[in-house]
């Protein structure tokens, strides 16, 4: 899995199991079909290639992560996507 998207279209980079931001921040590991972020709290669920945030799957708790930053990528935003689920609050 080498690119991920947010359900509004961000691209997100991964590096093994860790989630990268556009402009390089880590911002999360990935664990199933699940993305915790650095604090170990759930930030989405990965459904086809998209990160999306849903309230039913927030009770999920990972450990917290810590990631070297990661070289920005200059990939351009996806179309949206309708797939359920709210935004995730990664930050660009």
């Amino acid at each position: 899995m080498g690119q991920l998207y947010t359900k509004d279209g961000r691209p997100l980079q991964v590096s093994g199991s860790d989630v990268y931001s556009r402009s390089g921040k880590h911002v999360g590991q990935i664990r199933g079909d699940t993305v915790f972020g650095t604090d170990g709290r759930y930030a989405g669920t990965i459904v086809g290639d998209r990160v999306v945030y849903r309230s039913t799957d927030s009770a999920r708790m990972g450990r917290p992560s810590a990631g070297a930053g990661h070289a920005g990528s200059g990939l351009a935003n996806a179309a949206g996507s309708a797939v359920w689920g709210e935004e995730p609050d990664f930050p660009d």
